[in-house]
């Protein structure tokens, strides 16, 4: 009697557990919106988040009408596709409620990966048009096969928690939407035969939401992973896994890229932790936690590995690497069950399959693994190409030229700016300058330059006069060499300036820093402008010292402009021109 009570106790609790972990993966709506927009341009934040909205709602509509019954309806041709019903509405006291809305959650996540790898430049009504298409039809059949009794669940393929259905068929969507849509403006310089000749970073706009994206995911994803345990055993293991798998991923991605790149990677460390949770997705209940520290590991490179590839080989712009991070680890993470899973994790048994390959259980699950992997990734390409060929017949993909540079914020959606009350500056390289037969990248510091180039740094020629005798002089320069420019000024007798911190814009390409991999050009640099108005010290004494203190022999030293002042009021005394200058110059 006792333990039938138990049996109904663990019923309802992890009953409650499943809805519970739904509401989880539906609160990693937020961190996927939050990565997404942060690792994008300002401009666009709005229409990331607005996408992302839609992606869960307009999921929802589809998936009651048709996308559920496809999924779980009874089966059809062999296990191909389940028989669409609408007992949601005609039978409702029946209904599985709770099967329901997890299944929702799920299949919102898959279609919100494709959000970011078309960001900045995809027009809002066919990225509407495809969210509906990816939740009503595509997801719902291939998650047939695996989670409704379709012909792969039949055979012992083993996805539990969705790397295969849901993280691969959304990053190979993300991976053809991207293709077809065709990179941002910028992103790629071409030669005039067409030929990339370079590529170019477009750092995101707040990485700070973008790390709490991660971190609002990593936490969902203890109900992604965990909301189907039957047990406490299982659950904690599972717990364990998902937790191993992406620290481990993070970890070899500081190291790979600190030793790669010379510094660690803040975003491809954040995209690290995902690729370990997305890779131990599949094998998390089937796993120990020696195989989700080699899960984890793999995909720590691995994610270094498809952002490279698709910036340099594909030349396939994805601004957040969705591509890297659900597509290839997607299909890791399936792999990976036919090679670690293990009869020692506890819900190995009720799991159905076999040990993998390093645990001795042979090739058999690795090739149902390989199969099921195949003919999803098949399914998922080949729909996903009709898909956009037709939106992109109908509607029209991408935004207009103009429309993206202005960005998507003001002209898909009317909004002058997500961050209103806020100065944001864009620092993507859409403004560089470029070195021409004019530029001379000069030497060292001042002390170690030749006479020549010192005579050549500091000779000043007479300024033209002026009837006033009163010069403003401006000094642009770089803002580490404000402290000492000041004191210099201070030295030759000048005791008043007004000081102002702005960015410049030229060929300067700061400190050849790597961004996801990709040398970042600082077209937008921090600049001090200093303006100094004089009359008594020669205004040549001013410039000269004024490029004492300043000069590196490097580009981006600064500049001096001098003009003459016609009149000065001091507004205190109403004294002008010199006198006005008296107290202070």
């Amino acid at each position: 009697m006792t333990e039938e009570i138990m049996k109904v106790i663990d019923s309802e609790v992890f009953g409650v557990w499943f809805l519970i972990g739904a509401a989880l993966v539906f609160w990693m709506q937020a961190g996927f919106a939050m990565v997404e927009s942060g690792f994008a341009r300002a401009k666009n934040a709005g229409n990331i988040l607005m996408k992302n909205l839609m992606d869960f709602c307009i999921g929802t509509c589809v998936f009651v009408l048709l996308g559920f019954g496809l999924l779980y309806g009874e089966d059809a041709l062999g296990g191909f596709i389940g028989i669409p019903s609408l007992q949601i509405f005609s039978g409702y006291a029946e209904f599985d409620w709770s099967a329901f809305v997890f299944n929702l959650v799920f299949c919102a996540t898959t279609a919100t990966i494709v959000s970011g790898a078309m960001a900045e430049r995809t027009r809002f009504l066919s990225y509407c048009v495809y969210s509906a298409v990816i939740s009503a039809l595509i997801y719902p059949i291939e998650a047939h096969w695996i989670w409704g009794g379709g012909w792969l669940a039949q055979m012992g393929f083993h996805d539990y928690a969705g790397s295969t259905a849901i993280h691969m068929v959304g990053g190979i969507a993300a991976l053809v939407g991207a293709a077809m849509v065709g990179p941002r403006i910028g992103k790629f310089s071409k030669d005039k035969d067409g030929k990339v000749t370079k590529v170019n970073a477009f750092p995101g706009h707040n990485i700070p939401i973008g790390a709490l994206g991660v971190f609002i995911l990593w936490f969902g994803w203890y109900g992604f992973n965990g909301a189907a345990a039957t047990n406490v055993s299982e659950l904690a293991s599972i717990f364990l896994t998902t937790t191993v798998a992406p620290a481990v991923a993070t970890v070899v991605c500081m190291i790979f890229t600190w030793v790669r790149y010379g510094k660690p990677d803040v975003s491809m460390c954040l995209n690290a932790s995902l690729a370990g949770l997305v890779a131990i997705t599949a094998p998390c209940d089937v796993t120990d936690v020696f195989g989700a520290s080699i899960i984890g590991a793999v995909s720590g490179v691995l994610v270094v590995f498809g952002v490279w590839l698709l910036d340099y080989k594909l030349h396939i712009d994805d601004p957040v690497g969705a591509v890297a991070v659900h597509c290839l680890n997607g299909i890791w993470g399936t792999i990976a069950v036919g090679l670690f899973a293990t009869d020692t994790a506890p819900a190995f048994v009720t799991a159905g399959i076999k040990n993998g390959l390093f645990y001795g259980g042979g090739f058999d699950q690795l090739g149902i693994q390989l199969l099921g992997f195949a003919s999803v990734a098949a399914w998922a390409a080949i729909g996903m190409l009709i898909v956009f060929t037709i939106i992109k017949a109908i509607f029209g993909l991408r935004v207009t030229e103009e429309e993206e540079i202005t960005g998507l914020d003001a002209t898909e959606h009317g909004l002058p700016s997500a961050y209103s009350g806020f100065s944001i500056m864009d620092i993507s390289n859409t403004m560089t300058m470029d070195v021409n037969e004019n530029t001379d990248l000069g030497t060292d510091a001042y002390e170690e330059a030749s006479q020549f180039q010192k005579d050549a740094a500091v000779k000043v020629s007479a300024p033209v006069p002026v009837t006033t005798g009163i010069y403003k002089v401006v000094i642009i320069a770089k803002l580490s060499r404000y402290e000492k420019v000041k004191k210099a000024m201070n030295d030759l007798g000048v005791t008043g300036m007004t000081v102002t911190q702005v960015m410049g814009c030229g060929i300067q390409k700061g400190a050849g820093e790597k961004y996801r991999g990709v040398e970042m050009d600082a077209t937008l640099l921090p600049k001090v402008k200093l303006e100094i108005v004089v009359s008594k010290i020669p205004v040549d004494k001013v410039i000269e010292t004024a490029k004492k203190a300043l000069y590196t022999g490097h580009i981006g030293d600064g500049k001096i402009f001098v003009y003459g002042v016609e009149k000065v009021v001091k507004i205190r005394t109403g004294e002008e021109d010199v006198e006005a200058l008296q107290d202070v110059e």
